[in-house]
């Protein structure tokens, strides 16, 4: 590891060359990771790295870049690092408090908004908001609609409150510390939509046990058979859920027969449907209740 990380650098182009070999057979995207994490150090975007390779990096800078490279070589996931997330049409805040929103989500997403676009003043729930990445997307595609954002942390709740804020959404999304439906349920409300992106992952899996290193495991511990919280909100969401309203469940693959099951179970009668991932893989279950 002295090695790897014992060379020293001035320019521009010195840095991306030091941090690209530190981060060869560590980081599978370590070109990208060097040039990204290069750009947040100097607060320049791509164009502008590529155009000064020439560039004299400052001694503070330096100690910056090496330090965050050490960091992604250690496994530390790039987000957490340049403290943002790409996702959907959103650029949003995240901390080692929330799960790292996946491009998977944006299938939820999308399968709201289709479902959503032609109805107005819905009541919506987002159960488990994280970083708020669910809330905020709809919210900002929704003008008309009144989100509930809803997590059993209160540290995932101010950030998702920061992206929130970032996109002028604080008067649109009110959010709730509480578990899963339990605050809605309390108040005596039902939603028109409810989303929910809940732990599904089976504990003591090698994935958990991998991405749990670094993001909080109450975010991705899904219990015994990866089912655990998405049964317990099925349970509630019956009571919670408005005559023709959209219940939305993003599942891990191979998780759509056993969820299924458990929707017809608590929706008699309904129709269910799962949506498939761009590689295939079963993602969002629909559960759409009849008027």
């Amino acid at each position: 590891m002295a090695n790897r990380f014992g060379a020293s650098f001035e320019t521009v182009e010195e840095a991306l060359a030091w941090a690209r070999a530190a981060l060869a057979g560590v980081a599978e995207s370590e070109p990208l990771d060097a040039s990204l994490l290069l750009m947040h150090v100097l607060g320049v975007d791509r164009a502008a790295l590529i155009a000064h390779p020439e560039r004299t990096l400052t001694p503070e800078q330096s100690a910056a870049y090496r330090d965050l490279i050490e960091r992604r070589a250690a496994g530390v996931p790039l987000p957490y690092l340049t403290g943002r997330r790409a996702f959907y049409d959103l650029e949003l805040i995240v901390t080692q408090d929330v799960l790292i929103p996946r491009p998977e989500t944006e299938h939820l997403v999308e399968s709201a908004l289709v479902w959503a676009r032609e109805r107005r003043g819905l009541r919506v729930v987002d159960v488990g908001t994280g970083s708020g990445a669910i809330a905020v997307a709809l919210a900002r595609h929704l003008p008309d609609t009144h989100i509930l954002a809803l997590d059993i942390s209160a540290a995932a709740l101010a950030v998702a409150r920061q992206n929130a804020a970032r996109y002028g959404m604080l008067e649109r999304i009110e959010f709730v510390l509480g578990d899963l439906l339990t605050p809605l349920l309390d108040r005596g409300q039902q939603a028109d939509l409810i989303a929910a992106n809940l732990p599904y992952i089976i504990s003591g899996e090698p994935d958990m046990l991998a991405v749990a290193r670094y993001e909080p495991r109450l975010a991705l511990d899904g219990g015994p058979d990866g089912l655990g919280l998405i049964r317990r909100l099925l349970g509630q969401a019956p009571r919670a859920l408005a005559a023709g309203g959209l219940l939305l469940l993003e599942i891990g693959a191979g998780q759509g027969e056993r969820v299924r099951a458990l929707a017809e179970t608590a929706f008699p009668g309904v129709q269910v449907h799962i949506t498939p991932d761009y590689a295939r893989h079963e993602r969002v279950v629909s559960v759409e209740r009849g008027s």
